[in-house]
This record gives structure tokens, C-alpha cells and sequence, in this order.
């Protein structure tokens, strides 16, 4: 059968993608069995009825037309928006089945990138740690502020694929104090008449606002980022939100670069602390299942964060505590280990390690992450860490041969990309007894992972961590330690 574009066809949905598609073969037919479709919004179990839209040699893409019979997998969606918005890829997927998935996902790159075998994945992968509750979990959010047919300000998200605003003020990922703030944005902008930013005329004023909240303290902070230097009655804008409980920092961020470059350089303070504060708790995850409430832990102090409107700070507090914390357990740390911590952002691992090791030294190519890190430690007391700027792949071969400074355990939290191979070498060449890297991306964690396991370190422990429910995106944490020659 030749399948051709805009053919109407029925699939049963078999599998489901690394980008949260469904995967489907034709119904009913032994023709064209090897013949794969690609389906957004299909889950596994679905029958469904979908409308070719591109045809390759040996698979298709199709877009989702209605359900004919639905996958005991399925649930109804939380959000109204979610197939036009694309945030939310799996959020028809019962969650518990969103596990099962990502775990796979994991492991199928673990295999087919990495070249483990599955034995030895069946050995050393521990249960997937997802949430309680996976929805609201996002302690920060940027809503872009366009205008509708009418010039109305509108705010809410892009639709998959563009930059046309799907309007919403309650995006089922955030907290529930988003919905406040932005009405009263909206509010303030029809009253003052303050125009909308256009991004195909670069026109406007308000481009973005930013919303972040400390999960611990309750702090909220909302930064407004403007096509000017000044927001025209800002003092207005200041007397409307200081009315909501929670906010303690209103700023201005101007960005006026015809960019898709969200933030500009340069805030001022209109209201209220530079920064908010969150803690996290280091704590195991056994401690964590007694305790469910975030950041409780009266027999352990916690560690204390400033956040800025441009600082890095994981959006998902509650799972960040237990990816670090399972990190720190990784690290098997007694106190008397010298630690390297590669990529180390604002310092959030370092510090955690810094409790319970001889010393910490921290990496990072940012600057202004560096000068947060070394704020963040002495604001909670930690002298055993100290940061430098600069790029692991340079800084951490020159202090290991003029300084001498060896590592008993070094940790890699790396972007999306992984690490880089001047950086891998040097682990390597360092050699120290206990790697254990962080990774949001499986594909590029596996790449590196055959690297170091080809020179002189095994795979010992692997645990996936959901950090971001409802999406096909992942953490994971790995152990892996030297093998004795």
C-alpha cells in the first residue's frame, strides 16, 4: 500500500517516542507491517484515527485526529491548552505509566549510545523517583505579553512551534500565585494603556514577566522585562502587586534587543530585596519518605540560597531536593574526601557536598554564578568551598599540576550538551575513585559515560529523577568508581 499525504487512517499506537509521540502501525492489516507512524498526542493502548501529513521511506508522521478507543494508559489532561501549548507532551499519560516510560528512555539510550548491556543495566538502575504530586511543581515561570485581534494585552505561552501566545494565566505547572500576579499585570497594563510588545515590529514596552517563588520561604518576585529603560507608572504596578502575600522583590529587567533572547543584562529595583531566599535540606530519600513535607528536616540545617532575577535555581525544589541528596549519597562521602565539582552553577552541589567533605571546589564558566556560589557559601556559614570561574576543561588540569590538588570524588553536572572531551580526559587523568555525574540529557550522558567506562571506571549505580512531570525530560544521577589495575 502506498501511503500518500492526507490520507485518513486508523492506528493502533504500540510504542511511544523520545519526544512523547506515539508510535503506531496500521490497524488491522498485515500489509504494511513494518511500516511505522509517528503520532503527537497518541499515547500507548490508543486506537485512534490520524491524517497523514509527511511520508518518508519507511515511516510517516500523523497528526491525531480523534480517539476511536482509548489507551488504559490514558487520563484527562489538567490543562485545557496542553496539545496547542506542546509544554506538556505526556500529559495524557497516566503518570505512573510517564515513569515507565522515561525509565525507558533511559535505559534504551544506556544501551544503544552507551553499549551496556542489559544485564548489567538490570543490575545497577535503581526504581525511577518521581513526585507525589506532579503538577504546580515549577518555582519559576516567563510569560511572554503580546496583544490579541482586538490590541488587548494578552500573556500565556507559545503554541508548539511558534510565537503566536496561546492566552492563559494558570498554567497547571506553576503555582497558583502565577494567576494572581498576571491579572494584575494585565490589569494595570488596559488601565495605564501600556502597549503590549510586538515582536514583529520590535514596538511595545512589556516583553516578559518573570515569576519566581522560594518553595521554603514562601518569597515571590516578579521582574518585568521591558523594551525600555523605564516602565511608565511603575510605582502603580509596584502598589497593585505589593497587595498579594508573598512578594518581596519587583524589578525591571530591560532588554531592548530584537532577540528571542528572553532577559537583558541590565535590572533595577523597584521594590522591595535584590533577591529572594529558598533552602534545601540534605536528607536521604528514606528520610524524605517519612517526611514528605519540602525542605523539614529538624535534625539537619539546611542550605540557604539567594535568588536573583537571572540566577540559575532548579525549577522543581521538591525533586531538586532529592536529586541532590541522592548525589550526596552517591558521593559516599566520610569527611576526609578532597571534592571537585565540575559545571557547579550558584554552587547548590558544592555546598551540599561542602557539609560532609574535607573540601569542595567548584567550576563554572559563568561569572555571575561563581560570585553567587561564593556568596551562597559564606551567607550559610561553609568555608571548606571554594569557586572559580572559568572552563573545567582549563581550570581543573592547571590547578591539579601547579597546585597539586587532587580529587578523591568528582562530580559533573553538565548542560544538556554534556560534558566536553578536554573535560572527560582530565576526570580521567585525575583519577579519582568515585565519579558521579548529574545529567539531564540520557543521550549525551551515555556518550560520556562509554568514555569513562572505557578508561578505567565501572558502572555501579544509576538512578533516574523526575524533575519535570507532564514532559519527556529527565535527570539522572550515576555513580561509577575506578577499577583497581
Amino acid at each position: 500500500m502506498e501511503f500518500q499525504k492526507n490520507n485518513i487512517i486508523t492506528l493502533v499506537i504500540e510504542d511511544m517516542g523520545i519526544h512523547g509521540e506515539g508510535i503506531g502501525k496500521i490497524y488491522d492489516t498485515t500489509e504494511d507491517a513494518g511500516f511505522t507512524f509517528f503520532v503527537k498526542d497518541a499515547v500507548i493502548g490508543d486506537v485512534v484515527e490520524a491524517k497523514i501529513m509527511k511520508v518518508k521511506k519507511h515511516y510517516a508522521y500523523a497528526k491525531l485526529i480523534k480517539i476511536i478507543t482509548p489507551s488504559p494508559q490514558r487520563t484527562e489532561p489538567k490543562c485545557p491548552y496542553y496539545r496547542q501549548c506542546g509544554g506538556c507532551q505526556i500529559q495524557p499519560l497516566a503518570y505512573s505509566y510517564q515513569l515507565l516510560l522515561k525509565a525507558d528512555i533511559v535505559k534504551n539510550n544506556l544501551m544503544r549510545i552507551g553499549g551496556f548491556s542489559k544485564e548489567l543495566l538490570e543490575k545497577v538502575m535503581e526504581p525511577m523517583v518521581g513526585m507525589e504530586q506532579p503538577f504546580y511543581y515549577r518555582n519559576k515561570a516567563q510569560f511572554p505579553v503580546s496583544a490579541d485581534k482586538n490590541g488587548e494585552p494578552i500573556t500565556g505561552f507559545y503554541a508548539e512551534r511558534t510565537h503566536n501566545i496561546i492566552p492563559n494565566t494558570d498554567c497547571a505547572l506553576g503555582v497558583a500565585e502565577n494567576k494572581r500576579v498576571l491579572e494584575r499585570v494585565l490589569s494595570f497594563m488596559k488601565q495605564y494603556k501600556i502597549r503590549p510588545y510586538i515582536e514583529s515590529t520590535g514596538t511595545g514596552v512589556i516583553r516578559h514577566i518573570l515569576i519566581r517563588k522560594g518553595f521554603a520561604t514562601g518569597e515571590l518576585m516578579v521582574c518585568m522585562i521591558i523594551n525600555a529603560d523605564k516602565l511608565p507608572y511603575e510605582e502603580k504596578l509596584v502598589e497593585s502587586l505589593r497587595k498579594i502575600d508573598g512578594i518581596t522583590s519587583v524589578s525591571i529587567n530591560v532588554n531592548k534587543e530584537k532577540t528571542n533572547v528572553i532577559m537583558g543584562n541590565k535590572c533595577r529595583l523597584l521594590w522591595g530585596n535584590n533577591t529572594i531566599s529558598d533552602v534545601i535540606y540534605p536528607r536521604t530519600l528514606e528520610e524524605i519518605a517519612q517526611n514528605h513535607d519540602y525542605c523539614h528536616n529538624p535534625n539537619k540545617e539546611g542550605i540557604t540560597f539567594a535568588i536573583s532575577p537571572l540566577s540559575f535555581y532548579q525549577v522543581n525544589p521538591i525533586q531538586t531536593e532529592k536529586l541532590y541528596s541522592l548525589a550526596l549519597e552517591y558521593a559516599e562521602l566520610t569527611g576526609m574526601e578532597t571534592v571537585w565539582d565540575l559545571y557547579c552553577g550558584i554552587g547548590a552541589i558544592s555546598l551540599f557536598m561542602a557539609k560532609q567533605a574535607k573540601h569542595v571546589y567548584g567550576i563554572e564558566v559563568v561569572e555571575q554564578a561563581i560570585t553567587d556560589a561564593k556568596e551562597n557559601a559564606k551567607r550559610n556559614g561553609i568555608e571548606n568551598a571554594t569557586f572559580y570561574a572559568g572552563k573545567a576543561e582549563e581550570v581543573l588540569p592547571r590547578l591539579y599540576k601547579q597546585d597539586g590538588i587532587v580529587a578523591d570524588v568528582i562530580c559533573v553536572d553538565p548542560p544538556r550538551k554534556g560534558c566536553d572531551q578536554a573535560c572527560l580526559e582530565t576526570i580521567v587523568k585525575m583519577t579519582p575513585e568515585r565519579v558521579v555525574y548529574i545529567s539531564c540529557d540520557s543521550a549525551t550522558l551515555a556518550r560520556d559515560l562509554k568514555y569513562l567506562c572505557g578508561n578505567g571506571y565501572e558502572l555501579k549505580r544509576v538512578r533516574a529523577v523526575d524533575l519535570f512531570p507532564q514532559t519527556v525530560h529527565v535527570e539522572c544521577v550515576v555513580l561509577m568508581s575506578r577499577v583497581e589495575k
